[in-house]
């Protein structure tokens, strides 16, 4: 039973078929292109998308407007500090905009930058700056009974190092909870073997922040040292042997907008703080604002507090795996168990028929759309080119938004396009156009449906 209960409703509609056929069309077969009142179930990301709480509408109303000195900021830097034990933060707009201000500051031409896997906007900054993100996730981790899939290989680590060199690498990042990789989750014993092999090469450790509270809630459940603490509790412990924090508000921070770094105070980061801080300013604002309102920062310091009560988490990680049940229920190959925000389903389980170069994960996506006005988004060889990431297509629920009737529908939907799919009447996609970076593709680029007898043709050719 949900933790809340509403006050404020937005009306949606489910368009009719042939609507969608056209929208679909027009969107170029890419998801992102549709227009919001097209979705009936929008779970393309759980970025922003929520709901906020009276409390947090309550707090906007004494946002500081200030450019410098805002009182608003003093008391996001007072939440950052009390739930996250970091004294230092430089606001962003948000997730992005801070991964711009801190890799910016530390990451150089022909470094190496590994994590446990790299989301696509963190692999674009990485690359940006001329250096190379590497993924070392464990070895079959999503296929495995690991009870933390999502943690980092620190063995793969030490040997990226043993070949290009340790002052090759910079930083070692660790994202919580491990979004490319279907949403799992990382131990605090992971995060403390990163943090000794940091210190090993002379690295700075950067952790991905954006939805500590949901691992927080996996770590209390999972790992036996913290089963009797609060979820705060373990936040705070997960997050206290980094140097650094990236963090997105709009994950659980319970916002629509905003994020920030958060730097130790600590004087061996000294220089990379004077650093950042001057790239906050150059590209984000001044440093007790950084491309937020008053009334954001005051949102943000609320959201914070409320991401790590227990009725919350519980409720949200609890809407998640509902989720998943009733997809695995129907026969939807889903990855078990299920992350804490979102549901990841095995697009070349579900389409085996589609193969790798003709996107089955945006197939999915696409079919998705065109028998229910799901949207989804496609994590797969579309989204992640040139890497060896499995065809998943992720299904983000957004915070405090859909109730139970929302879940059965994306559930029904996907048996109307199992239907389909065992009347042979799914094809895979080719791309059309797409933008220079390739990192960020999935964002612009658009698709055409590819009908078998094309495929056929173009396999003879080959």
């Amino acid at each position: 039973m949900r933790a809340y209960k509403s006050k404020v409703v937005s009306p949606i509609r489910l368009p009719e078929r042939d609507e969608r056929e056209a929208q679909l069309e027009a969107a170029g077969y890419n998801v992102f292109n549709l227009d919001s009142e097209a979705v009936f179930v929008d779970l393309l990301t759980d970025s922003g998308t929520g709901t906020m709480s009276e409390s947090q509408w309550a707090a906007m109303m004494s946002g500081d407007e200030a450019y410098a000195g805002s009182e608003s900021f003093d008391r996001l830097q007072e939440s950052v500090a009390d739930v996250m034990g970091f004294e230092r933060i430089l606001p962003a707009h948000q997730g992005r905009g801070a991964e711009n201000v801190l890799y910016g500051a530390l990451v150089s031409e022909g470094d190496y930058v590994p994590n446990n896997t790299h989301f696509d906007t963190t692999r674009a900054h990485i690359s940006n700056n001329g250096a190379e993100p590497v993924d070392c996730p464990h070895a079959e981790a999503l296929s495995s009974d690991r009870d933390f899939a999502g943690d980092i290989d620190v063995e793969r680590v030490r040997e990226l190092a043993d070949d290009v060199g340790k002052e090759k690498i910079p930083a070692i990042l660790l994202t919580l909870t491990n979004n490319s990789l279907a949403g799992q989750p990382v131990s605090v014993e992971n995060v403390r073997e990163t943090r000794k092999l940091a210190d090993e090469l002379d690295a700075t450790f950067v952790i991905d922040a954006c939805r500590f509270a949901e691992n927080a809630y996996f770590v209390r459940e999972r790992e036996a040292e913290f089963a009797d603490q609060s979820v705060a509790e373990v936040a705070r412990e997960q997050l206290s042997y980094a140097d650094a924090l990236v963090m997105s508000g709009k994950k659980d921070g319970l916002v629509n907008v905003g994020g920030f770094v958060a730097l130790r105070d600590d004087p061996e980061l000294d220089d990379l703080h004077a650093k950042a801080r001057e790239r906050a300013i150059l590209y984000e604002g001044f440093t007790t604002y950084g491309g937020m309102a008053g009334r954001d920062l005051e949102a943000m310091a609320v959201g914070l507090r409320e991401a790590v009560e227990e009725s919350y988490v519980a409720d949200r990680v609890g809407q998640v795996r509902r989720l998943g049940d009733l997809l695995a229920e129907r026969d939807v190959p889903v990855q078990r168990p299920t992350g804490g925000h979102a549901v990841y389903v095995n697009a070349a389980e579900f389409l085996p028929e589609i193969p790798a170069e003709r996107f089955p994960g945006q197939a999915l996506v696409c079919e998705l759309y065109r028998e229910g006005a799901v949207r989804g988004v496609e994590l797969g060889s579309f989204a992640f080119p040139d890497t060896d990431r499995p065809e998943l297509v992720r299904l983000s629920l957004p915070r405090r938004t859909y109730g139970a009737d929302h879940l059965e529908h994306v559930a029904e939907t996907f048996e109307r396009v199992a239907e389909r799919r065992d009347a042979g009447e799914i094809s895979g996609l080719e791309i059309t156009d797409e933008p220079e970076m390739a990192e960020l593709r999935h964002f612009s680029a658009e698709l055409r449906p590819v009908e078998e007898s094309e495929a056929t043709e173009t396999a003879t050719a080959d």
